[in-house]
């Protein structure tokens, strides 16, 4: 039987490259994306990771304010946290509507200053964006903001990055109720119900028929057992304290 010998130098080498791959795979596996694929650092987080039966309902605002307050009270009938992301110009309109909405218990998120298309701005507009509605959350709920969510659900790899250089998560999500087209209230709750799973992140607007979906909807995710938490609950690693968290050094 012939022996073969291999050099030490390439045993070595070996050894380190399995060491940097196994490195590697293991940081990568935090989120998810769409598909239930192990999404990398710094990519759009599609749901959450806690592994438990808990939904994030988030709420994109640029508009709707008149359906907000009677949302709210389905929600604390139903014991439900959501997340709001709102515009900043938004919110310079409705900054004792945003306070209640904070009082209420629910997150309030960052969704830009005007509902434009991110794709197309600068690294400098985008960051000027997020951190002028950044501080106009601030000023009306004592809590910054430190997830954000695209107008149009549009994104690149340089807007992510322009978002995630100044400490913050980029949120998508797993189940779209597409309520923004105005369907019957009967069909936004069956996209919400047939699509839910562990650590889901339901997209909705402030509409008519989502109002009208709700008491549905949130009897239904109690029913089969999920708890309704906010964004910053679920994103379990995100590890920031939103009360004195600074991105001001952040925006460059």
């Amino acid at each position: 039987m012939r022996i073969y010998f291999v050099p030490r130098r390439v045993l070595k080498l070996s050894a380190l490259v399995f060491l940097l791959v196994c490195s590697f795979l293991t940081a990568s596996i935090v989120y998810f994306n769409e598909a239930g694929v192990p999404a990398t650092a710094g990519s759009p987080i599609y749901q959450g990771n806690t592994g438990k039966k808990v939904v994030a309902l988030t709420v994109n605002v640029d508009w709707g304010e008149e359906f907000i307050p009677a949302m709210l009270k389905e929600f604390k009938k139903n014991d439900a946290k959501v997340t709001f992301f709102v515009t900043g110009k938004w919110a310079e309109k409705h900054l004792e509507l945003l306070k209640e909405m904070s009082k209420a218990g629910h997150s309030i998120q960052n969704h830009g200053y005007k509902h434009v298309h991110f794709n197309q701005l600068s690294k400098e507009q985008t960051q000027a964006q997020i951190k002028q509605t950044e501080d106009i959350i601030y000023k009306a709920t004592g809590k910054r903001s430190s997830y954000f969510a695209s107008p149009y659900g549009e994104f690149d790899r340089q807007l992510v990055k322009n978002v995630t250089d100044m400490d913050y998560e980029f949120i998508m999500w797993s189940a779209d109720t597409i309520d923004w087209q105005r369907p019957a209230p009967e069909t936004i709750m069956q996209r919400v119900l047939k699509r839910v799973h562990n650590d889901a992140i339901v997209l909705m607007h402030p509409t008519d028929p989502t109002l009208k979906a709700l008491p549905g909807m949130l009897a239904g995710l109690k029913k089969e057992g999920y708890r309704m938490i906010t964004i910053d609950e679920m994103i379990t690693n995100a590890g920031k304290d939103n009360t004195n968290h600074d991105h001001g050094s952040k925006t460059e």
